[in-house]
């Protein structure tokens, strides 16, 4: 994956790969507008998966976890170009165009839009930015944002609560999210914000509900599903690793030996 405007501004992610590879965005902090170009990514998040398929555009809310396999399938390579709306540049299309958020939304995370002549001229429109991004700066960034927000308006005008409830999460029961989420390798920051915490309120109240601070549950509860997938359900560690969190299968092996006193391919060879 690389940015395709310089490292002041990243409002545009262009993606390329010729093999199946997990993404990393583990967690989204703002709204991003997706148009699949070639290949599929597979997206795992918090309400469930779906596959963006060739030509598709995905709206994805902000304040989540997913995770993705990018894949090429019957094209000879994966692209996609990612537009990151963020709620600065939201709520300053709001303020100029006397948009007044006053609801709070709770429809659905993520949803496949109709690729209609308006965003798919719209994302022609950013080859300039694919192929010279030298030649970008934040203004021509903010313009193509607004460009891109005007165009969802138009054509999905129900999308304006999405789009301007800039309310943070409300807080929810600490014990049930963690339980189901704990794969996601996430900032503990992120956990709370998800949670609808401070990052101090969030670490009190995962002690007092698991008697041991967040970073250490979260090594323990990953390993331990490692020992069950491995030992139970007969998956290998290459599989696995990735999807419990860990960032490399270095990483993964070192912290199960040091937990069980033995890598997981040595815990089988015992276990035959």
């Amino acid at each position: 994956m690389k940015s395709i405007l310089p490292s002041s501004d990243d409002s545009f992610v262009y993606s390329c790969a010729s093999e199946d590879k997990w993404g990393y965005e583990q967690f989204i902090p703002e709204h991003i507008l997706a148009y699949q170009v070639s290949g599929e990514t597979h997206i795992f998040h918090q309400q469930g998966t779906f596959v963006l398929r060739k030509n598709q555009i995905l709206l994805a809310r902000k304040n989540q976890f997913a995770k993705s396999l990018k894949m090429p399938a019957t094209d000879p390579e994966y692209k996609a170009v990612s537009i990151i709306l963020r709620s600065e540049d939201l709520r300053r299309f709001a303020a100029v165009n006397n948009i007044i958020p006053d609801k709070r939304y709770s429809g659905k995370y993520n949803m496949v839009l109709k690729a209609d002549m308006y965003l798919k001229s719209y994302f022609q429109s950013l080859v300039p930015f694919l192929e010279q991004p030298q030649r970008s700066n934040r203004k021509l960034a903010i313009a193509k944002v607004n460009e891109a927000i005007e165009l969802l308006l138009h054509t999905h005008p129900d999308l304006n609560v999405f789009l301007f409830d800039f309310n943070e999460p409300y807080k929810i029961n600490l014990e049930t999210f963690m339980l189901k989420h704990f794969r996601y390798n996430a900032p503990i920051e992120s956990f709370a914000k998800l949670t609808g915490r401070s990052l101090a309120g969030f670490k009190r109240d995962f002690v007092k509900q698991f008697k041991t601070p967040p970073a250490k549950w979260l090594k323990e509860k990953r390993l331990e599903e490692a020992f069950y997938l491995i030992h139970r359900k007969d998956k290998k560690p290459a599989d696995i690793y990735l999807d419990l969190g860990f960032e490399n299968l270095s990483h993964f092996y070192t912290c199960f030996k040091k937990k069980y006193g033995l890598t997981p391919t040595e815990s089988l060879m015992i276990k035959k």
